[in-house]
């Protein structure tokens, strides 16, 4: 059979799955993986990576793994990616056991060794890969349907952020350096405007007039950071929904994933993209407009169980911002989408012409959503951290 993905031409010969023509046999039995394997499959709908699942009977257990491609035109440096999801995945594993938590293998990705003791593979052509344990019994949502699974969701990120900060030095890799500095986006995007090289201003008119009118606020965040009022933490920096796994039985998150943008940052931009992917109302590439609208519910819920984990740590410099996040990463996230819609389609896995633009109008209906009710979103933002009070500030006698 033949299967097409962006980028890449997959195909059965016999039982050998071959990606570029590369046997995927002889990529995997270069990792620390033993026993006979069954099975290897496409797996997920990333927008950057490539991904496989394996199956492989292990003296009659059967063991599964997750297995994927780094993209190096959006990851330069895959050792320092790895680096950092080693050292954090590892930190993360010694804290949960130290805590006496059950079930840690279920709570962070377990990165799978190659036979030669790195956290990575060489194809014959030079492409990077890397295994991790597949996680069972899981799975990850798309949209949030109900505030019970937005309160979970928020609190998968904060107790990860929580964890993850007790991690020392030496400061973690930038793995994409700027990744959210809106000012440098902007900065590439007037530059992808005026080059035109595929034609394509003529169709986005209305998208680079909203860019252009909205840029001074969409610089909010990275102006806090860069002048010191808010601290720089490790974040995920992709914390889109479906990067949680939820348990099939109880719908209680169970890990946050896809750690390559692992790095430091400020925490609102988690909080940022949490509330863009959480409070809409539709899918990220949903093209009638008319279905998206920001959904303050799912909003209450969602960051009332990110603050039940992260007060501990979270200053009031930061929750000042809370919402503001979510308009600023869902500005940044259109900017994005239209940038490379402009510059071709480089960056994101596409499916259908214009398919970033249809990303950026969706993510610029979401924004004017939020515009629509920010009276309201400001008042419950405040509630929401009133009830979430450290007990220490509570407690004392200027509180």
């Amino acid at each position: 059979m033949s299967v097409m993905l962006t980028g890449a031409s997959i195909r059965y010969t016999g039982e050998i799955l071959l990606l570029m023509d590369i046997p995927m046999r002889e990529i995997l039995s270069r990792f620390a993986i033993y026993g006979e394997l069954e099975l290897v499959q496409p797996f997920g709908a990333g927008h950057i990576n490539h991904t496989y699942r394996s199956q492989w009977n292990q003296a009659g257990v059967r063991a599964r793994y997750t297995h994927q491609r780094i993209n190096e035109n959006v990851f330069a440096h895959p050792d320092e990616v790895m680096e950092n999801i080693e050292r954090v995945t590892r930190h993360i594993a010694e804290t949960l056991v130290r805590d006496g938590e059950g079930d840690w293998s279920r709570r962070t990705l377990t990165v799978v060794p190659s036979r030669d003791g790195k956290t990575w593979v060489r194809d014959e052509r030079g492409g990077w890969w890397r295994t991790y344990l597949f996680i069972e019994g899981t799975h990850s949502l798309e949209t949030a349907r109900s505030p019970a699974e937005a309160r979970c969701l928020g609190k998968s990120v904060g107790r990860f952020q929580k964890l993850l900060a007790g991690l020392g030095e030496p400061r973690l890799h930038e793995t994409i350096p700027d990744f959210h500095d809106m000012e440098k986006r902007y900065i590439r995007f007037y530059e992808a405007v005026a080059k035109d090289a595929c034609g394509r201003t003529k169709d986005a008119g209305a998208e680079i007039a909203f860019m252009r009118k909205n840029e001074k606020r969409g610089a909010i965040l990275i102006r806090a950071l860069k002048d010191g009022a808010i601290p720089e933490r490790i974040c995920h920096n992709d914390t889109k929904m479906n990067n949680i796994l939820i348990d099939d039985q109880d719908g209680e998150a169970r890990c946050v994933i896809d750690l390559d943008t692992v790095m430091p940052g400020t925490s609102l931009f988690d909080v940022g993209d949490l509330i863009r992917t959480v409070t809409t109302t539709a899918k990220e590439d949903e093209r009638d407009l008319s279905m998206v609208a920001f959904d303050g519910g799912l909003f209450e819920a969602l960051v009332d169980g990110y603050l039940s984990e992260a007060r501990e740590f979270f200053l009031p410099e930061e929750t000042s911002l809370i919402a503001e996040s979510g308009r600023n990463i869902t500005q940044i996230m259109a900017l994005r989408f239209l940038t490379d819609y402009l510059e071709g389609d480089h960056y994101y896995q596409t499916s259908r012409p214009g398919h970033n633009l249809d990303r950026c109008r969706n993510q610029i209906a979401l924004v004017e959503s939020m515009d629509a009710q920010w009276r309201a979103i400001m008042e419950l933002t405040a509630a929401i951290c009133e009830r979430n009070r450290p007990a220490s500030a509570v407690d004392s006698p200027e509180a």
